[in-house]
């Protein structure tokens, strides 16, 4: 009797791990293949060869590209550079990216950028929000940007319980700021768990120097963040469950749920234009590609333009996509005055004239 009930919790066990399997598989798009959709008028950018994760551009066109992120499970071209942050000048008549410099006392042999954010004070000051993984661990580094020497001074270092696992952030003060947790544990293994579970542990917390709590939460992975071009509504992406998430923002800077917009894809970054409010998505099209990295079948690249995303039925434009062939794992795609920069999670970054 005591066999016979093992081997049926074992086959439970196993039917529940399968089920998963190939739940996950879904989350992923693993069966997902693509043709490509061209853009005119493009050319990779020089200087960019091990991904540009996030990118941010001021409104004097200004763009900060986030470089050279390395993460447990993914690839990278340049497993032993540090990563950096790059400035490119959309007013420029051939832009080129250039690396800023970071002030003394900094760690650079550490740095490992994911999602960035810009911030402009009342006096005209810049910050450059960083989300930072030195050594694995999880930090937000905030920047002032000195515009005149092409240079990043450190203002501040930020770690809390409340970030455990931060993928993205969006600023709305010169010390406060919206982060995404794409996991609830920092393990990588419990992170690799809690995937594979479909706990929607994920969330969204809020932080100033005054506060700091969850201010949303059941995400499967939350990962870009960004915000209305009018600060009401908060946008978060949940990567695995293809969704955008719109928030709205209430006084005391928590979120309460609007809607929730479906989408075929892995939706990554999410950029505002400041004139349309037109959403600008970098996605991957096939997940597991981007996880499972073979040079012979690349993961591709996709790029999404959402308008009017508080109406009943919101715009969904296929903008550009590419098989790996050109562009391997669109993490982001933002616009500016008609040139659209797409970055990618550890490979290339495109610059187009729309």
């Amino acid at each position: 009797m005591g066999r016979l009930v093992a081997l049926s919790l074992l086959g439970i066990g196993l039917a529940l791990l399968g089920e998963r399997f190939l739940a996950l598989r879904n989350r992923l798009k693993a069966s997902r293949e693509v043709e490509s959709v061209d853009l005119p008028n493009c050319h990779l950018i020089k200087g960019i060869e091990a991904g540009a994760e996030d990118i941010d551009i001021l409104p004097n066109g200004l763009a900060f590209f986030s470089v050279g992120l390395k993460f447990p499970g993914l690839h990278s071209f340049a497993p032993d550079k540090p990563g950096g942050i790059l400035m490119m000048d959309l007013k420029e008549e051939k832009p080129r990216a250039l690396e800023l410099r970071v002030s003394w006392g900094f760690d650079l042999a550490s740095f490992n950028p994911h999602g960035i954010s810009t911030f402009i004070d009342g006096d005209d000051t810049v910050y450059l929000f960083v989300v930072n993984h030195p050594e694995f661990k999880n930090t937000v580094e905030i920047f002032k940007f000195e515009e005149e020497e092409n240079s990043l001074l450190h203002l501040k270092t930020i770690k809390h319980e409340l970030l455990p696992s931060v993928n993205d952030i969006i600023a709305v003060g010169p010390a406060h700021f919206y982060a995404t947790n794409d996991h609830y544990f920092s393990d990588p293994f419990l992170k690799y768990l809690e995937t594979y579970l479909n706990l929607r542990w994920a969330n969204v917390v809020y932080y100033s120097p005054d506060e700091v709590k969850l201010v949303a939460e059941g995400f499967d992975s939350a990962n870009g963040i960004n915000i209305s071009p009018d600060k009401k509504y908060v946008y978060v992406a949940d990567i695995l469950a293809h969704e955008i998430h719109v928030l709205e923002k209430q006084p005391n800077m928590n979120l309460t749920q609007l809607k929730v917009l479906q989408l075929g894809t892995l939706v990554d970054n999410l950029s505002i234009d400041p004139s349309s409010g037109d959403i600008w998505v970098g996605c991957h099209p096939n997940g597991q590609k981007l996880f499972v990295y073979d040079p012979n079948n690349p993961p591709s690249s996709e790029v999404l333009r959402i308008q009017n995303i508080l109406s009943e039925k919101p715009s969904v434009t296929t903008v550009y996509i590419n098989n790996g062939s050109v562009l391997q794992g669109s993490s982001v795609a933002t616009i500016y005055d008609r040139k659209l920069l797409v970055g990618t999670l550890y490979q290339r970054a495109l610059y187009c004239e729309l």
